[in-house]
């Protein structure tokens, strides 16, 4: 943890200079606030900020939940052989790198003989088309796959959780008469919350960031409008165009953005406590 996170905060010092790799960062000349005070001007900035944005919305409103259903789901499933081969499934797709889901995102969906075009063409009669360029269609694409390849990885410790409840819990409200969908809402669903609301809070602390991976190998020139954002932008500029001081800003601004966000997502949460809501 020292080694790897702490000792390379001495690099953000190059983000007030005028950095040369020739110099270093005590030879560098020293500039300020300049910047932070260009980027925070240019047009592209705000751009890839209000898309890392809106990926980060989408992200939390359809991928955050997904794991919690789907691991709801798979609890109900009655064989557990059947639900041990669901989970381990499930488990796969994580392990697969970005560069082999986002070629297999592309065959699938490609226009020469892509599995989609060719069902919508023999269903439809439908002209094929190249889903990965089109701007309106992007954003759901990349979604719908960090949701495919991350939903039952996500989950483990949902089932962990559900796997700990006592099922006396359970057995009572049969008694009492409670179907199966109650039994998940005031049983399951409250002794989940603990670790969703935890969850939640690092999720809230990743609201400014977006995997490099994942957007650099899913991305193409023709969908950069929507689909670039701030983790691609400062590949580009830092390492392609050697602006090291200004990636190394912008990646300042970032990580305190979202340090302030877990600090409030927090203080909502002990909020929460005091009014008795989980």
């Amino acid at each position: 943890m020292f080694i790897f996170h702490y000792i390379p905060m001495y690099g953000v010092l190059i983000s007030f200079q005028d950095f040369s790799v020739f110099k270093g960062v005590s030879g560098s000349s020293w500039v300020g606030f300049k910047h932070f005070i260009y980027f925070l001007h240019d047009d592209t900035f705000w751009k890839v900020m209000k898309n890392t944005l809106i990926f980060s919305f989408y992200d939390t409103v359809f991928g955050f939940p997904a794991p919690i259903i789907f691991a709801l789901l798979v609890n109900e499933l009655v064989q557990k052989s059947f639900k041990r081969t669901i989970q381990t499934i499930s488990y796969l797709p994580h392990f697969l790198s970005w560069i082999v889901v986002a070629g297999i995102t592309y065959q699938i969906l490609s226009p020469v003989h892509g599995m989609v075009n060719d069902a919508l063409n023999a269903l439809f009669g439908m002209e094929p088309r190249f889903f990965m360029t089109e701007m309106h269609l992007y954003r759901g694409i990349n979604v719908a796959v960090d949701i495919w390849k991350g939903v039952g990885w996500s989950a483990i410790l949902y089932f962990a959780t559900i796997a700990g409840i006592d099922q006396s819990l359970y057995e009572a409200a049969k008694i009492d008469g409670a179907s199966r969908f109650k039994q998940i809402l005031f049983i399951t669903l409250p002794m989940m919350l603990p670790i969703i609301v935890l969850l939640f809070l690092l999720k809230i602390s990743t609201i400014f960031t977006a995997s490099f991976d994942r957007y650099y190998l899913m991305e193409n020139p023709l969908v950069y409008e929507v689909g670039d954002v701030i983790s691609t932008y400062i590949y580009r500029i830092g390492l392609e165009k050697a602006q090291y001081s200004m990636t190394t800003a912008i990646g300042l601004v970032q990580s305190l953005l979202g340090f302030i966000m877990l600090i409030a997502a927090n203080k909502i949460s002990k909020k929460l406590v005091g009014l008795g809501l989980y």
